[in-house]
């Protein structure tokens, strides 16, 4: 991953740092890794997404485990310094200063993490169509739900998972919400 960390550039490095640390410290559901490398790939930068997210993974193991250890900035520091990849100067003054100002954080909402091993629901967007017709049929005039579930994995990263129900599965998808709704005011 070093190797890719150079091509990102200092601001763009700090943004991700950041965004990690938020999302460990439980502010943030995820991390938009997309967006994030759209606007890297923007600025002149030649990188992808898988590599971005398996910088962005990378950071975060980096991070809560330096959280688990309870490293000082000065450990955290000269342990990545003296890796057999070491990692780029301005990647070191950034991963720095940002666990000096919001490392320490971690520590305290760490062991709430460690039970948390599914993803967590960001976003639901859903839309009514109609298929008018097929190549089989030319009249259908059949209604569908399209629903996109946005989820932040374990690790952060957001996926984006969309499926479509006819109306009497969504009918009792709503009932199931509901359901849902009830219990959760019994609680």
């Amino acid at each position: 991953a070093a190797d890719k960390i150079r091509l990102i550039p200092q601001d763009f490095f700090a943004e991700l740092c950041e965004q990690i640390i938020q999302h460990l410290n439980h502010k943030i559901p995820g991390i938009n890794t997309a967006e994030l490398c759209q606007r890297i790939q923007t600025s002149g930068v030649d990188i992808n997404i898988g590599d971005l997210a398996k910088i962005a993974n990378t950071l975060s193991f980096l991070f809560s485990t330096a959280a688990r250890n309870n490293l000082s900035t000065e450990e955290l520091v000269s342990t990545l310094g003296s890796g057999v990849s070491t990692l780029p100067k301005h990647a070191l003054q950034v991963i720095r200063h940002v666990w000096n100002e919001q490392g320490k954080a971690i520590a305290v909402s760490e062991d709430v993490r460690n039970m948390a091993t599914v993803g967590q629901f960001v976003d639901m967007k859903w839309k009514l169509g109609v298929a008018m017709s097929s190549d089989t049929c030319r009249s259908l005039k059949y209604p569908y739900v399209t629903v996109t579930l946005t989820v932040a994995d374990p690790s952060g990263q957001m996926t984006d998972k969309s499926f479509e129900m006819t109306i009497p599965q969504f009918k009792n998808f709503f009932r199931q919400f509901k359901e849902m709704a009830s219990v959760l005011e019994t609680v």
